[in-house]
């Protein structure tokens, strides 16, 4: 969801009372929870006239819609018969909550460093399992707490992980101290491999991404080399169309860019120029001259923030992603 989306979702939330948007958030992911909650937290002073358009809005969006019976049973059919049993259902997993792997599900809700504190004992497989369901910046936010050798050695068992048998889901849940209900299913969810791999290490930074691969290769070069082909990391950026660079730009804060940009090559931040109006890059250009050295691990913070936003964008079918990328220090 947008920016704006997520804006007008937070007013409206305001003004249906407490009773009905508890309700409402009993729908929503933890990533949607936290995002919609932070909007309305900081949604300052709205007057009668935002709100009255805001209603006015969702009272058009929802006008003539029907509650349709056995949908879950429609969407089944239909995602199978698109995508194939497999494909389908590790989607229909993350769609309609099933309970098969309701422990993990709760770990969704909690910081990273609760669920690192819970995990950090437990053996590497198992470690490995939760994290393939956990969002990828998510994972790496929890493995980014965890010693360096057994981080590494995750990771390598994250991407040579081919599936997790349901029989294996139900194990991980009493690990977990929680029941799994269901179980039904006979195929093995997808999960795993080279490309879960390399979305986690997306997230983490680039000292961490460069230990992390280092000792991969070291195993199997093979492995590190497609896990490496599949990143999208900030240099990537020059990879995207104009028209993706132009929809990232309108969900990222000036502040942020001109810092993820300090230290980039030329090309980049001609990329980046290219698809801005004249004015507005003048006006980026002066921003870089005037800021000055900044931190190499600021600047790898904010590039992180973009690649989040990068990655939404990709998961919501805006953008098409193409498929590499530090010590501390300062750039200019």
């Amino acid at each position: 969801m947008s920016e704006e989306g997520i804006h007008k979702s937070a007013i409206l939330m305001l003004a249906l009372g407490h009773d009905e948007a508890a309700e409402v958030f009993k729908f929503l992911g933890p990533k949607e929870v936290q995002r919609l909650g932070a909007a309305m937290a900081n949604i300052g002073n709205v007057n009668r006239g935002q709100i009255e358009t805001v209603l006015s809005d969702f009272r058009k969006e929802t006008e003539g819609r029907v509650s349709l019976a056995d949908s879950d049973e429609y969407i089944r059919s239909v995602l199978t018969k698109a995508l194939g049993d497999d494909k389908a259902a590790h989607l229909l997993d993350r769609i309609l909550q099933g309970n098969d792997n309701a422990g993990i599900e709760s770990l969704k809700w909690m910081d990273a460093a609760a669920v690192a504190e819970m995990i950090r004992n437990e053996h590497p497989q198992i470690i490995a399992t939760i994290m393939v369901h956990l969002e990828p910046d998510h994972a790496s936010e929890v493995l980014n707490l965890l010693p360096e050798r057994l981080r590494n050695d995750v990771l390598l068992r994250v991407a040579t992980l081919e599936g997790v048998q349901p029989m294996a889901l139900r194990e991980l849940n009493e690990v977990l101290t929680q029941l799994l209900a269901g179980g039904e299913r006979g195929k093995k969810s997808a999960l795993g491999g080279v490309k879960s791999t390399a979305n986690i290490l997306n997230y983490m930074g680039g000292a961490i991404e460069a230990s992390v691969l280092a000792s991969i290769r070291e195993n199997d070069p093979d492995l590190a080399q497609k896990i490496q082909d599949q990143m999208f990391t900030f240099d990537n950026l020059l990879d995207l169309d104009d028209r993706s660079v132009q929809l990232l730009l309108r969900e990222i804060q000036s502040e942020s860019l001109i810092i993820a940009l300090k230290g980039t090559s030329e090309e980049l931040k001609a990329k980046i120029f290219k698809n801005m109006s004249s004015r507005a890059a003048e006006a980026l250009k002066e921003d870089l001259e005037s800021k000055g050295a900044v931190r190499l691990s600021e600047v790898e913070a904010e590039q992180k923030e973009i690649l989040k936003v990068i990655r939404r964008l990709a998961d919501e079918g805006q953008i098409v992603l193409g498929g590499k990328g530090g010590e501390e220090g300062m750039v200019e």
